[in-house]
Parts: C-alpha cells; sequence; structure tokens
C-alpha cells in the first residue's frame, strides 16, 4: 500500500490551479457538510489546500495534521496571510494520531491514504478520533494514468477502496469528483 511520501520541497505543486479542476475544497467541504459548530481534522492536511477552506466554513477549531514540519509551517504563512485563526497545528504520522478519541465531528483525509504503511491501524486512528456519528472523507487518485498524481503502481482504485474498508467493517458511499478523483464518503 505505501508508496513514497510527497517531499515538501514539491508543496507548490499542491495548490496548482489544476487541482481545483479535479476536486475543488468546496465541492470537499459540501460534501462533508461542514457546519460552523463542527470541529474538523484535515489528515494530511500539507500546505492547507482543503484546511483553509475548511476552516473558513467551521467556527470551531480545525487540527490540521501532518507528519511534515515543513508542510505544516507553509500551512501556517497561508493562513496567517488570510488571518485565519482557528487551525491548530499537529504533526503527527495517521497510524498514531495525536489527537484525543472523540475528538471530531469530520476528518478528511486526502491523497494521503495510498502513502500510509499500515492502512489498517489508520483506519482506527480515524475512527477513533471521530465522535460518534462523525463523517470521515477519504479522498484518493483513481487508478488511472495520469500525469497528476503518484505513479499508476502507487494507486489504490475506489473499487479496491471499498473493498478494504468493507473488510474493516466501515461502509463508504463512493463518490466520484472527477474521472481522476474519488472520495470514499463514511458516517461513523
Amino acid at each position: 500500500m505505501a508508496g513514497h511520501r510527497f517531499k515538501p520541497d514539491k508543496a507548490d505543486k499542491l495548490l496548482d490551479p489544476k487541482r481545483r479542476e479535479l476536486v475543488s475544497p468546496e465541492q470537499v467541504v459540501k460534501e462533508l457538510k461542514v457546519k460552523k459548530e463542527n470541529i474538523i481534522a484535515d489528515l494530511g492536511a500539507g500546505n492547507g489546500f482543503f484546511t483553509i477552506p475548511l476552516a473558513k466554513a467551521t467556527e470551531q477549531e480545525v487540527y490540521a495534521v501532518d507528519i511534515e514540519e515543513k508542510m505544516l509551517n507553509l500551512l501556517r504563512e497561508n493562513a496567517n496571510s488570510e488571518k485565519i485563526g482557528n487551525i491548530q497545528y499537529v504533526i503527527s504520522d495517521l497510524e498514531d494520531i495525536r489527537l484525543n478519541d472523540d475528538l471530531v465531528d469530520k476528518a478528511l483525509i486526502a491523497f494521503v491514504v495510498h502513502e500510509i504503511p499500515n492502512l489498517i491501524k489508520a483506519l482506527g486512528e480515524f475512527k477513533r478520533i471521530l465522535r460518534p456519528n462523525g463523517t470521515l472523507l477519504i479522498l484518493e487518485w483513481e487508478a488511472i494514468e495520469m500525469e497528476m498524481g503518484p505513479p499508476l503502481h502507487e494507486r489504490i482504485s475506489s473499487g479496491k477502496m471499498k473493498e478494504i474498508l468493507i473488510e474493516n467493517d466501515v461502509e463508504p458511499s463512493i463518490i466520484h469528483f472527477s474521472e481522476a478523483v474519488y472520495g470514499a464518503l463514511i458516517n461513523i
């Protein structure tokens, strides 16, 4: 499952306008049904492509979790330039997330699952940090050849993702944002 880890020196690619054509942050906020009172975790937040729109959609805390401190520093700069103050920055991997149990109402993990060494352990962590009736949205690249995103051999098809989740007692709804990007929406 785990491919190479994204390198922070390529962080500008994460804010490429072409990504908006594949999946817009506004679509993600809408699919997660974010409300002003929701506490949110962006797992694998990177430099904030989704974090900042999520922070704008809620009046509560958004936990930006990333294993790379450099990425969180870039996110902090981006948030500060937009005068956004409701983001908490958490350096953590996703197999042992440094957040409390039942902390968040909504969680997003975008384009990171294919990089996680132990996805089953990470799924347990996603469930642990979500409150009862919480919602998780996993965004990933469809297993098709294209210039953007990871190599084809590192991608997890939407069908395979659904199988993995069902095998782990999670019933997802698969949403296609574009030909190249899908989401697995899960209500815990």
